[in-house]
């Protein structure tokens, strides 16, 4: 009988667990702290810090099971889910790490025993094939002599994407820093499948599929391209767990493997459905999981950044299963079958089934209105047709914004004998995708969810309040006459003082006032097409359509705004006066509290480079330069000098802000009178956001004197803290730091010495019941993180054990279970976990082999240990 996926991906960890690495669990989707990445798309990125040498490693071995999304960016290929063998948005990724451990030698050796041997995968050998990168003589080398592989099936693969070291077999993290050959493992499929060798021109078949990556951090890469010699070299591994299930189970597809012909089989059944190789049901399966994992790791639907991708994903599933002829609210029900599909892996998922069934059944209705809203809006855009022929951008539009099914739109159109230009649809879609590669991810906004043919004026350049009429309100995404009290919604003007949302700045808050004292709270103002939307609560009476208004920018918010947003000007010419001109903008962010601004570059600032551009525009600033802004011909303004955004669409009219003889731009935003009212401009930070981008973040005026203040504060504190003054501050905290480094690892010394003695006391304290030794123990004098290791050195040196450990700190009981694989049919750590952990009110959780928990009732500790000789009793044959 052939593996199941999830005993593939125990026994993965059970085998390096068995070399030496320590199992650690995998990361959030979302990953704290790391802005670079929209998703954990890889094993390594938890561990980046590590291959950067800024953290120290815990353990030199390591190996997990990671949970990866790959939806957006530069790993977008959201359409091929579901009609392609291999494509995934969501995947568990196995991987392996050495941190200065072992290398080359023992990481492939490693591989191939576990693809191969009898024991575990037992691949034939004759059906493996394995890439290096060209000039990696030293893997070669090992692949031949040491694994006996021969030459033809290695393969060489040189710099086939230009210049040296761009390769398909060399990795690196980014433009500079860690990187390093690797060795792709193949699997051939067999010669009735299409497809050519790795490196050839028909490599992208399916015959050959790369199932393990084996990275050698070897150098690092500097500036220049230089290659150094990394002090301490590393491995890093991934396989994805699909892939190699598909082939352990010996099926083509990832989609014909057991999780996902059961979850199928589920969502047949829910959906009402007969069509059993309906591609659709391949789309569910797989956004079901996305969808729900996302939700656990606290991602909830919305229009922005990563909320946008759920709910992207979540009316895509939603689409195609009504184009399987499931009635509303199936999605959600989807949840159950997939925790039960998943087994261990599924353990978030259990925790939080509740949330996320409720926000899947919420965002599904939603859903419902808007395919409702977008048949609406199809029949409207037919009216308008004069041909026989739909246009393309109009299809766009409806599928992209309202998530219409295509082939209803065909099928619509088809019954009025009206055809759709699917070419312009096709173009309309790749310029779409291209978008989304920019901005590495779907960072979108909810201006397009909004179908507004309404107009409004922006005069806010001249005045921060006037008298308006409302032309349009907008409750709950759908267009009203009226507005109460308590409501959220959104308020169209014909004319209107507040700014939106747009070329990185922030939209003006304020209210909206009546005669009769109502109230509209403005908390945002953004742009739906040419409309200019406020985005609020009405908190007293009601307004309708119609009405006039006063509307009130808030002042002392809108004037720190506009500082910040000249200050970021003086800040882009700054930058290219010593960076040089080179320097482009990326990207910014202006809001009343600080600036942050992107722009190009390959390294980061030195801190003389930084402290030169602060010098610079504080200069600007006691110069008391004037800021006019014009309105001109885009040709004219360019030919002047102005700098424009490359990817900006401009129209035939920009408006061009100059400040004196310094600065000179297209924008559209508000901005100071001088450059004197800003008073201060003080750099918080500067930092990497993607690879050849910097981030600098700023402050200005009186939030840069606060900053200032704050930060000398704070080195007093310190400085009274260590005993010492401002200029012996660095020294005497360096010696301190030195001194802990010292401490830490004594301590670890003297704490694995303790498990040592700890376990030797415990094992001549073993009894054994039916032939298996039991270890129960409340230990005192050994804190909780030391407890796994303790269970790992007894299994180590026992057979047929089953251990149960338990230890008291700041008022919890942390308990742990451990049994040996041979006693898992009888038996399983998590199971004894469960039975301990409802005894003390606790709640935890593990794999068949090793379990923890953590529980509060320390009274009933003592009976629930003494309960556990009679409870294993029962279950041992």
């Amino acid at each position: 009988m052939s593996k199941s996926t999830a005993q593939i991906r125990q026994e993965f960890l059970n085998f390096f667990h068995s070399k030496g690495h320590q199992i650690m669990t995998g990361s959030p989707l979302i990953l704290p702290n790391d802005t670079t990445l929209l998703f954990t798309n890889a094993g390594m990125n938890q561990f980046k810090s590590i291959f950067l040498g800024q953290e120290t490693p815990k353990y030199t071995r390591v190996t997990t099971a990671q949970r990866c999304l790959r939806v957006g960016g530069k790993h977008n290929d959201l359409e091929k889910v579901g009609y392609t063998a291999r494509h995934h948005t969501f995947f568990e990724m196995l991987g392996n790490f050495s941190f200065g451990d072992y290398f080359k030698q023992e990481a492939i050796s490693f591989a191939w025993e576990l693809l191969t041997s009898p024991k575990w995968f037992g691949l034939p050998k004759h059906k493996l094939l394995v890439t290096v990168y060209a000039e990696d003589n030293e893997t070669f080398k090992i692949w031949e002599k040491n694994i006996g592989l021969p030459f033809e099936r290695i393969i060489r693969i040189g710099n086939n994407k230009g210049g040296p070291y761009a390769s398909d077999n060399f990795w690196q993290m980014s433009e500079t820093g860690p990187c390093g050959p690797c060795s792709e493992i193949f699997f051939d499929h067999g010669d009735h499948i299409p497809g050519g060798l790795p490196g050839s021109t028909e490599e992208d078949g399916d015959r050959y599929i790369e199932i393990w990556n084996l990275v050698f951090m070897q150098f690092n890469r500097k500036s220049d391209g230089t290659m150094i010699p990394l002090p301490m070299p590393a491995v890093d591994t991934g396989m994805g767990l699909e892939r190699i299930a598909a082939v352990i189970q010996n099926v083509h597809s990832n989609y014909n493997i057991d999780l996902f012909k059961t979850l199928i089989k589920s969502i047949m059944q829910i959906t009402g459905t007969t069509k059993i190789h309906d591609q659709s049901l391949h789309v569910i399966a797989d956004h079901i999981r996305s969808c729900a994992f996302l939700i656990a790791d606290g991602v909830l639907p919305s229009n922005e950044n990563r909320s946008y991708v759920l709910r992207r994903l979540i009316r895509r599933a939603v689409r195609h299963g009504y184009t399987l002829g499931a009635q509303k609210g199936f999605f959600f029900k989807l949840v159950s079958p997939l925790i039960h599909v998943m087994h261990e892996a599924a353990e978030i998922l259990k925790t939080n089934r509740d949330k996320i069934e409720e926000v899947l059944k919420t965002e599904e209705e939603k859903c419902a209105k808007t395919l409702k809203r977008g048949l609406f809006l199809l029949n409207q855009e037919l009216k308008q047709i004069s041909g026989n022929i739909l246009n393309g951008e109009a299809v766009f539009r409806l599928y992209d914004t309202f998530g219409f099914p295509v082939k209803l739109i065909e099928d619509i159109c088809s019954e009025r004998h009206i055809t759709i230009d699917k070419i312009g649809f096709t173009l309309a879609m790749q310029e779409q995708r291209q978008r989304a590669r920019k901005a590495s991810g779907f960072n979108t906004n909810s201006n397009n969810i909004l179908y507004i043919t309404h107009k409004s004026k922006f005069k806010g350049y001249d005045f921060l309040q006037l008298h308006a009429m409302i032309s349009m309100i907008i409750v709950n995404e759908e267009i009203v006459d009226t507005i109460y009290s308590g409501q959220d919604g959104i308020i169209i003007l014909n004319y209107t003082p507040f700014y939106p949302e747009g070329g990185g700045q922030i939209g003006d808050i304020g209210t909206l006032k009546s005669h009769n004292d109502t109230h509209f709270i403005i908390k945002n103002t953004k742009k739906y097409s040419q409309a200019i939307g406020h985005i609020g609560t009405l908190t007293h009476g009601k307004l309708s359509k119609g009405e006039t208004v006063l509307a009130q920018v808030d002042e002392k918010n809108q004037k720190s705004i506009r500082l910040n947003h000249s200050a970021t000007h003086l800040l882009q010419a700054a930058l290219r006066l010593i960076l040089g001109p080179k320097v482009t903008q990326k990207g910014s962010l202006i809001t009343a509290q600080n600036l942050r601004f992107d722009f190009s570059h390959d390294q980061p600032m030195t801190q003389q480079e930084t402290r030169q551009v602060e010098i610079i525009i504080n200069k600007q600033i006691r110069r008391n330069l004037l800021i006019e802004a014009h309105v001109m011909e885009l040709n004219k303004a360019i030919n002047l000098g102005a700098m424009a955004l490359f990817n900006e669409k401009y129209d035939q009219y920009v408006r061009v802000l100059k400040i004196d003889d310094f600065s000179l731009e297209l924008c559209g935003g508000t901005h100071a009178h001088r450059t004197g009212d800003i008073g201060l401009f003080h750099i918080t930070s500067e930092s990497g956001s993607a690879s050849g981008v910097r981030r600098i973040e700023a402050v200005t005026g009186e939030e840069a004197l606060l900053h200032k203040h704050y930060s000398y504060d704070i080195l007093s504190k310190i400085s009274q803290l260590v005993k010492s003054n401002h200029c012996n501050l660095y020294k005497k905290v360096s010696s301190l730091v030195e001194y802990t480094h010292i401490l830490e690892k004594q301590l670890q010394k003297l704490q694995h010495q303790q498990v040592i003695q700890e376990s030797l006391l415990l094992r001549k304290q073993s009894i054994k019941i039916k032939n298996t030794q039991i270890i129960i123990n409340h230990i005192k004098t050994l804190e909780p993180k030391m407890l796994r290791i303790l269970v790992d050195n007894l299994k180590y040196h026992l057979e047929s054990t089953i251990i149960v450990l338990a230890t008291i700190s700041n008022g919890k009981i942390s308990l742990i279970t451990g049994v040996t694989k041979d006693l898992i049919h009888h038996i399983t750590a998590t199971h004894l976990l469960e039975y301990l952990a409802n005894q003390v009110n606790g709640k935890g959780g593990g794999s068949p082999y090793l379990a923890q928990a953590t529980g509060i009732n320390i009274q009933a500790l003592p009976t629930a240990l003494a309960n556990v000789k009679s409870w294993i009793s029962d279950r041992l044959k």
